[in-house]
């Protein structure tokens, strides 16, 4: 088959695109290699991204596949869209993969839920995610950070959002792939525990929850090297 110029182009830009990223990916290896960690904005590891737009005459309030808005993120859905405009706008637009942690935008800013790769639907703008490919940032290690709340909350409208921009240009502070696991380990123990005391006394979940959040918290907080 006879390569036009558009291929031509297309590859170089693709293969561009591609030693950027290893001399980025690169880059910061060697920074966590000389300091232990290094610094980053969201933006630089991948696109903030979200659903396309659903209208409510598209939903009903039964159907073949959940339709989480603001107000149902992270509960039970209220609403449905049809298998067919799902699979449409799966393939046709962005959609999360499985892993990618999804943010709220509005209401609850910042609130987070891990997308667990079972069909469902997001409403556009109020619920996004960073593209990330975990080649510099671990899915899980990125759900603690947000629990840190790095946003800057723009709250000049009616009601506080949280911008594309100010996901973006967020700043976290990103240990090597196994430091990463290490505090993940850590962390998935503590949140395991505080999950099976949902049931005990409420002294001690309010304390298990407090020691959690103390070593959360030292262990996403880094200092530079002398």
């Amino acid at each position: 088959m006879r390569r036009t110029g558009r291929d031509n182009f297309d590859r170089q830009t693709d293969r561009q695109t591609d030693r950027q990223t290893d001399e980025y990916s690169a880059l910061i290896r060697l920074c966590q290699y000389v300091f232990g960690y290094v610094s980053i904005e969201l933006g630089s590891i991948g696109k903030v991204s979200m659903c396309k737009r659903i209208m409510k005459a598209e939903t009903s309030p039964d159907g073949d596949v959940p339709f989480y808005k603001i107000g149902t993120f992270g509960k039970k859905p209220d609403a449905y869209i049809s298998r067919e405009k799902f699979e449409e706008y799966r393939k046709a637009y962005s959609f999360p993969k499985k892993g990618d942690v999804l943010i709220s935008a509005a209401g609850t800013i910042g609130r987070t839920v891990i997308y667990d790769g079972e069909d469902a639907y997001y409403q556009d703008s109020n619920i996004v995610w960073i593209d990330n490919d975990e080649s510099v940032v671990l899915n899980r290690y990125l759900f603690y950070c947000y629990q840190l709340q790095p946003w800057a909350v723009s709250e000049g409208g009616t009601i506080a959002r949280l911008y594309n921009d100010n996901i973006s240009r967020a700043k976290i502070s990103v240990p090597s792939i196994e430091e990463q696991k290490r505090i993940i380990a850590i962390l998935d123990r503590f949140d395991t525990l505080c999950i099976d005391l949902s049931s005990g006394l409420p002294a001690e979940i309010e304390a298990r929850q407090k020691q959690y959040e103390y070593y959360r918290d030292k262990l996403l907080t880094f200092t530079p090297a002398d």
